[in-house]
Parts: C-alpha cells; sequence; structure tokens
C-alpha cells in the first residue's frame, strides 16, 4: 500500500472495516445485498482522489518472480522466443518508440507525486510492464512500483522500485537500439548446435550467472562472479571432467606478476599469512626469503596454496577443458555476490552455492552422494573426482533473449561487444582483490 505526504490512504479492506467500526456496516448490508454497484463504482473509481491512489493488489505478480522461468536460455526454443521479442520490439520501434524519463532532482520512487512519473508510465505500458488498465497519473502508486520492479528483474537490476542511476540508464536506453542488441544475439543464439547434451551446465557472462540443465529445464540457477574487462573470462564450448573438493590454487602467471609480486615487495610475510607456498620444477619447496622480489622479472616457480579456509577457491574447483588455465570454483568472499554487477575476477568464475552445483555434478558418478562431499570438505584434504560422464560445458554472451511468455531479458553489455557504447551500462563496481 503506498503513503503519500505522511498519511496511510485507505484501501479496500479499511475502507470497510472503518465502516463496520461506525456501525455503518450494519446498516449498509441489505442495501448491499440488493445492489452493490455505488460502492464499487466509489472504490473502483480511477478519479477518486488521492486517498486510495491506485492502490494494486496484484502488484507483486509483476515484480521479479515474474521474470523468473526454469526454461534454459540454450535450448530448441531459444531461437523462436527472441525472434518473437524482436517482432515485439520491431513494432515498439514502428510505434515511435518510449519517451526518456527525465526526473531531475526527484528520486522516483513509491509514494512521490511527479509530473515525470506519466512519462514513466508511459515507458512501462509500451514494454508491458504497466498493464494499462493503471492509468497516466502523475502517482507513483502501487502499479508502477510493481512495474519498475519487474522492468529490473528484466535488465538484471536490484528490483528495489527505485530509479536510481542504473535503472534509469536501462530505460533511457532508446527502443532501436534494444531491437539492434535483440538482433545482434539472435546471431549467436544460432550458432549453438541443436542437441546441447542431456546434462549440460551454461555460464552466461554478461548476466554472471550459471545454468545447470537437465532434461531441458533448469535444474540449478547460481549467481556468478565472472571476468573485469581487463580480464575477461573466454568463450567456449568444452566439457566438464573433474570436481576438486579441497583444492590447491595455483595463481597463474598473470596473478603472480600483477598481484603477488609487488605484495611482496610491500609485506614479505605476505605468502606466508596467505598459506602459499613456492614450489621448483622438480616439486621442491622454495622460501621466499632466498628470492629477489625487487627483480624485473618475477621467479619461474610454482605459487600454490594449501587447502583451507584462506584458499581462493574455498572448498571446490570444477575443472573442464580449455587451453586458458580458467575454471568455476567457490569463494572466500561470498559478500562479493551481494554486489550489484560481479565482474570482479581474473577470468575464472566464482560460483554462489557452488556445493550444490558439484552435487549435481557428481549425481550420475557412483559414490558421491551430498553427505559424503561434505565429510570430505571436512576433511580439508585435497581429493579430485573424475565425473563418471563428462557434461558439456558452454561459456557465452548473451546480452537479450526471450522467453516463450513473451518477457524480455537485457543485460549490460560488460565487454562491449554488442556494437553500440549506449549498452555498456558502466555497472562494473570494485575490483577482484588480491588473494589474502
Amino acid at each position: 500500500m503506498s503513503k503519500k505526504n505522511g498519511i496511510e490512504p485507505f484501501s479496500r479492506r479499511s475502507f470497510l472495516r472503518s465502516a463496520a467500526t461506525l456501525g455503518v456496516a450494519a446498516l449498509a448490508a441489505p442495501a448491499l445485498a440488493q445492489d452493490q454497484t455505488p460502492l464499487s463504482a466509489l472504490i473502483n473509481n480511477r478519479a477518486r482522489g488521492n486517498w486510495d491512489d491506485q492502490f494494486d493488489a496484484k502488484a507483486a505478480a509483476r515484480t521479479a518472480a515474474a521474470v523468473v522461468s526454469n526454461t534454459p536460455i540454450l535450448g530448441p526454443d531459444s531461437v523462436p522466443n527472441i525472434q518473437q521479442a524482436i517482432a515485439q520490439y520491431q513494432s515498439i520501434v514502428a510505434n515511435g518508440g518510449w519517451p526518456q524519463i527525465n526526473p531531475g532532482d526527484q528520486t522516483l520512487q513509491l509514494g512521490v507525486n511527479d509530473g515525470s512519473v506519466q512519462a514513466l508510465r508511459q515507458h512501462l505500458t509500451i514494454t508491458g510492464d504497466l498493464p494499462r488498465e493503471a492509468g497516466m497519473s502523475t502517482a507513483f502508486d502501487s502499479y508502477v512500483d510493481g512495474a519498475v520492479k519487474r522492468f529490473q528483474a528484466r535488465h538484471g537490476l536490484p528490483p528495489d522500485g527505485v530509479l536510481g542511476e542504473f535503472t534509469l540508464k536501462a530505460m533511457n536506453i532508446p527502443a532501436d537500439v534494444r531491437l539492434q542488441q535483440l538482433n545482434t544475439n539472435l546471431i549467436r543464439l544460432q550458432t549453438f548446435p541443436a542437441d546441447l547434451g542431456r546434462r549440460h551446465v551454461m555460464v552466461n557472462v554478461p548476466a554472471t550467472y550459471v545454468e545447470a540443465v537437465q532434461d531441458g529445464q533448469v535444474a540449478l540457477r547460481h549467481e556468478a562472479i565472472v571476468g573485469r574487462l581487463s580480464r575477461p573470462t573466454h568463450l567456449i564450448n568444452s566439457k566438464i571432467y573433474e570436481v576438486i573438493l579441497n583444492p590447491y590454487w595455483t595463481a597463474p602467471r598473470s596473478i603472480i606478476i600483477k598481484d603477488i609480486v609487488p605484495l611482496m615487495r610491500k609485506d614479505p610475510t605476505y605468502l606466508k599469512k596467505s598459506n602459499i607456498r613456492l614450489l621448483d620444477g622438480k616439486g621442491n619447496e622454495v622460501a621466499p626469503e632466498t628470492i629477489d622480489w625487487n627483480s624485473d622479472k618475477a621467479p619461474d616457480l610454482m605459487f600454490r596454496q594449501d587447502p583451507g579456509k584462506l584458499n581462493a577457491m574455498a572448498s571446490t574447483k570444477i575443472n573442464f577443458h580449455n587451453p586458458n588455465n580458467e575454471y568455476m570454483h567457490d569463494t572466500p568472499e561470498q559478500g562479493l555476490f551481494n554486489k550489484l554487477m560481479r565482474f570482479d575476477s581474473s577470468g575464472c568464475v566464482r560460483v554462489q552455492n557452488v556445493r550444490d552445483l558439484a552435487t549435481w555434478l557428481l549425481a550420475e558418478t557412483p559414490g558421491w552422494p551430498r553427505q559424503h562431499i561434505e565429510q570430505v570438505i571436512a576433511t580439508r584434504v585435497n581429493t579430485p573426482i573424475t565425473l563418471a560422464t563428462e557434461v558439456p560445458v558452454y561459456f557465452v554472451y548473451i546480452s537479450a533473449w526471450g522467453a516463450a511468455d513473451g518477457i524480455v531479458q537485457f543485460r549490460d553489455d560488460i565487454y562491449q561487444l554488442d556494437g553500440n557504447s549506449e549498452l555498456a551500462l558502466d555497472t562494473t563496481q570494485g575490483m577482484e582483490q588480491p588473494v589474502q
């Protein structure tokens, strides 16, 4: 229910409850039994004023939950679905697109009454987020609140109902640019094989999430942290062949040069505090104090971190065939999944609730139920597990797609591959921190 000027407006329920308190309901009951039209007309009158400004009891049905689907992004319907979305946006463009939203210094959110809300209502009606019967008033009511949340969910933004910086940026991308984005992603979707595998995993980089798909339905969906623009996650079709519990972390050469060596120059105890050992080509341990950390060249040694709480991959590593030394893994920094946009890694993919994904991957490998997985993790002993059957994995860049129900999804063009600078909202926040 909306609030305005500090006064809580009446709802239909509170209206009737108040009437009962005054004894009016008892007197009115016979009349209502004969004819409910006068009261219904009063309650449903769209011009009745601000005392119950457009209260919408079904607003929740148009929020974030309404855009969630167990239909995978990649599948037999992905091309027809995006073609349907393209037809929808071609019609929008042909009819003049949608208005720009210019709220000025006013933050548009529930309870606000401002002239710019009319343009917002028009925009949300055109995109299908706001029902036409909500009207074109200047009030940011529960209809508009639900529609904004739905829009935000479709664009991978926190569905808080407030037109903040990134929601406003996403909303003000012209319709013809969105149509171009859909056409670009249609070409990408057409490149994937019809048979993706009965069980497969998809990592959608711009959407920063992972889908585990089984028999054409999404079995699991995980938030993910992917490579930032300067160290992007590579796009690849491969197969997952191994899950490692309590993994060692071996630092890639790029991180050794860019991160670890500079840290050792500042703090010679960094490796010891981080449980990182130096190993030569024969597997012999080398003492850090024997290395000249001020040399122009980084030492030609393996930097390997022991399993445990400090390990950069925490409890789990998921390996797939690739030439880039990339993998999926757990992380001790779970707070990173709460960030607005999760483009923070050096190329590998951190997966939230990764033990669920590991359990799903090992479901057809005998001897690895969830309970046993947890028992092994508790030992902190490095344990590689080869999958009985390799699982296809697809690292994709799908920044726009459609669904059978007509819902169209868009994401930030983080790697600037969509051909228009307006599609990169610059929502990246923060950088990956070196292992500590």
